[in-house]
């Protein structure tokens, strides 16, 4: 069987379970003549379990205007903000202390994240959960 030839990649975070034609689907899809409601109903069915988080699908727009797509975890700062149960990071990172993450967490968060990353290292992608969190103003234990 002959591969597709890739036309574009397309990456877009939306809220799982809750795809709609607005922006930023209905755009990014429509300029490459892609069934927008095709790709909207797969995407809702995939993420119907994750309600609520931000889910990123990563689409492969084809020559022939047909499409594929995969799903990855939420962000690491999605993350963290459900681990800690916040609405937002703090507002001035280095100044205020929106909250604090365990070593624990941060291990957790790794592990879970660590098929994403650009790294098989546990302790790498827990450097990596760190500086994410103290940009977000949360310190890390």
């Amino acid at each position: 069987m002959a591969t597709k030839k890739i036309k574009t990649t397309i990456t877009l975070q939306l809220k799982a379970g809750e795809a709609t034609a607005a922006p930023p689907v209905g755009p990014a899809l429509g300029q490459h003549g892609l069934p927008i409601m095709e790709f909207i109903k797969a995407y809702n069915e995939k993420t119907a379990k994750m309600k609520g988080d931000i889910i990123p699908a990563v689409i492969t727009v084809y020559v022939d205007r047909t499409f594929s797509f995969i799903t990855k975890l939420p962000p690491v700062a999605a993350m963290i903000k459900k681990m800690l149960k916040l609405d937002k990071g703090g507002g001035k990172p280095s100044r205020e202390s929106a909250g604090k993450l365990t070593k624990a967490q941060v291990e957790q968060i790794a592990k879970d994240k660590l098929a994403d990353l650009n790294t098989d290292s546990v302790d790498a992608a827990m450097r990596v959960v760190a500086g994410t969190a103290r940009s977000m103003g949360i310190q890390v234990e």
